[in-house]
């Protein structure tokens, strides 16, 4: 721990009593916040390093604001703890991010202070701006605020927010939390005139100075203060490169020091009490007050549990995760192939591509959170005749559906999407699970998707991939990469068709990706059991691979269909289509997450509560079978 704050000031009634204290006890209680939630954090696992940088900020909204009747909205989310704690929440933090726990994200159904879900980033604005649209509809009166980020103003949902909110007549603030980082450090325009704003407040200081001097002149001050607004906007385009935020319409203030609450209460009153919308520029440092985490944000930015005091975690590394396996691969096939080329929107460490980017800097590009640019971006590439490879996680890639579609696949170009974190990922939640990437990839011509039951699989279509002549999409889950060379003898075979591991002659399941592995438990259990179950690892979901199903057909007297995807429009619904087409009537049982939004836990936990852990798929496939008996 870092901080030793007393007398214990966590036990008030806040927001309300924000109000009420001193600038020494505001102080006080930021340092209580940030031990209790590096406490907490280590417990639980979590975002720490992001909501460390907002501490301040925090207590300084909720001191001049009164939420729940002014809305705060928090882009992304992930920095919401403070905000959570200061609302009535902190007695649920020893179950953060765990099944019936309260959420690591913004939810309405948690609390009236929590005004808009998030988990996705660049859609405050948005929202924001429709909630004031809706506030002055209704002729009420109180502050809309957006908490934004540096790294989520890289996406281009933003810029048409700050395009729109300029000339809507509807006052909104956009609070940006400056830290220079998303998860992986921020590249791109914006970032670079964030800085030049950072270094500039000479022009504030000279802005300030000049009005209070020629307003002063009696009689004469305000119209000439009005008259030389020609040569006010030359010193302020000399000082001030680009004024950007001004030109779109709003009043800009700052930057400010964002762990100066007095400071960030004063702004935000000036802000509070401006009749036009305001974008207010705070400097926070990420991680702030916790040494490990200032040191190292990328690694705190989300944690496991750890040990507060070395800043180590308390579960061991996986020894080779998916991600890694990518990245390394990626690093082979760069060095056969010198068109391949990496793209990644702000997450080349997540993705498993730190190490690419120190091999192959000239071929590795950033992005920024711009999923939909680093698609079409690719294609420009691709119709250049380069191999890009584009490396997202699967829940961010939706944002990417209309540049898949038409910039990639109508043109039958050969990117490949790298599709890391599909499935379902545990704590983060329903707006991180990657449960419809099959479902929105099925449908999509020309495109080839793959899913890998282990690392090796991972790798070898990788290199496949790149040797296609259209679109492919790889999609493989969070965390360890097993190894099932053993159950394979070896020998993996054409690694873009289905391998049979074992027939059965009352039962097949068909599984894909991770699935597959689970579905190897459950088999030993109906075998136990006295069904006689035979397991197919499906690894091309489109193309199907018709052949491998269509014989299974012959030789046993049921189907099942196992993937780590919504049921709606996935794998499964696509064998049921072939069965139909192909005019057999066997029965067949599809397997897969239902038509909701999965809620956040432990993986273990989420699959075992919707029965598609082993156990669970036993049970089901016992009673499948069972029941056409």
């Amino acid at each position: 721990m870092v901080y030793r704050a007393k007398p214990n000031l966590l036990g008030g009634d806040y927001p309300d009593d924000l109000k009420k204290m001193s600038s020494n006890e505001l102080d006080l209680l930021s340092y209580e916040i940030r031990d209790f939630l590096i406490d907490n954090v280590s417990k639980t696992g979590g975002h720490l390093a992001s909501n460390l940088g907002v501490v301040e900020l925090t207590i300084a909204l909720h001191t001049v604001f009164e939420s729940p009747k002014d809305k705060i909205i928090w882009d992304v989310g992930h920095q919401s703890y403070i905000h959570k704690i200061l609302t009535g929440r902190i007695d649920g933090f020893s179950n953060l991010r765990q099944y019936g726990g309260i959420s690591g994200f913004p939810k309405r159904e948690e609390s009236s202070h929590d005004c808009f879900d998030t988990g996705h980033s660049s859609n405050s604005i948005s929202a924001a701006a429709g909630i004031a649209a809706a506030r002055d509809l209704a002729g009420e009166q109180f502050s809309v605020i957006s908490v934004i980020g540096d790294g989520a103003l890289t996406g281009g949902l933003a810029y048409e927010a700050l395009n729109n909110v300029g000339i809507s007549g509807s006052k909104i603030i956009v609070v940006i939390n400056d830290n220079g980082m998303s998860i992986s450090k921020n590249t791109g325009g914006l970032s670079q005139h964030l800085g030049k704003l950072r270094l500039s407040p000479a022009y504030l200081d000279f802005k300030k100075q000049v009005k209070k001097t020629l307003k002063g002149i009696p009689g004469v001050g305000e119209n000439l203060y009005s008259g030389i607004e020609h040569v006010r906007d030359s010193v302020k385009y000399a000082m001030f490169d680009g004024a950007l935020f001004e030109e779109l319409g709003f009043k800009y203030m700052g930057p400010f020091d964002g762990h100066n609450i007095r400071d960030l209460i004063a702004a935000f009153s000036l802000a509070q009490n401006s009749e036009e919308s305001v974008v207010l520029h705070v400097l926070t440092k990420k991680g702030k007050g916790y040494k490990n985490a200032e040191t190292s944000p990328n690694k705190f930015h989300g944690i496991g549990p750890f040990n507060p005091t070395t800043g180590v975690p308390l579960k061991s590394a996986a020894n080779f995760t998916y991600s890694q396996v990518f990245g390394s691969k990626m690093i082979q096939l760069a060095d056969r192939n010198k068109n391949v080329v990496a793209i990644s929107a702000a997450m080349i460490e997540a993705t498993g591509l730190h190490k690419f980017s120190e091999r192959f800097s000239d071929r590795i590009f950033d992005v920024g959170i711009a999923e939909g640019h680093a698609v079409s971006f690719a294609a420009g590439l691709a119709v250049s005749g380069f191999r890009p490879v584009v490396a997202i996680y699967s829940t961010f890639l939706q944002r990417a559906y209309d540049q898949m579609m038409i910039d990639v696949c109508m043109q039958n170009l050969p990117v490949v999407f790298a599709i890391d974190r599909a499935g379902n990922v545990g704590a983060d939640g329903e707006t991180h699970h990657g449960v419809f990437d099959l479902s929105y990839l099925n449908h999509m011509p020309n495109m080839t998707v793959l899913a890998p039951s282990d690392g090796r699989e991972l790798a070898e279509m990788l290199a496949s991939a790149l040797t296609l002549e259209g679109p492919c999409a790889i999609r493989y889950p969070r965390g360890e990469a097993i190894d099932l060379s053993g159950v394979y003898g070896g020998e993996y075979g054409n690694i873009l068709k289905s391998k049979v591991i074992q027939t059965g002659t009352q039962v097949e399941i068909l599984a894909v990706g991770k699935m597959v592995s689970i579905a190897m438990e459950a088999c030993t259990m109906l075998k136990s059991y006295g069904i006689d179950a035979g397991l197919i690892n499906v690894r091309s979901v489109k193309p199907l691979d018709k052949e491998a199903i269509l014989e299974a057909t012959e030789r046993t007297n049921a189907l099942v269909t196992l993937e780590d995807n919504v049921i709606e429009g996935g794998f499964g619904q696509q064998v049921l289509s072939l069965l139909s087409d192909s005019n057999i009537h066997l029965p067949c049982r599809v397997i897969g997450w239902p038509d909701c939004f999965v809620e956040h836990g432990e993986d273990k936990e989420l699959f075992k509560k919707y029965s598609l852990d082993a156990t669970g798929i036993y049970e089901r496939v016992r009673d499948f079978i069972e029941r056409q008996a």
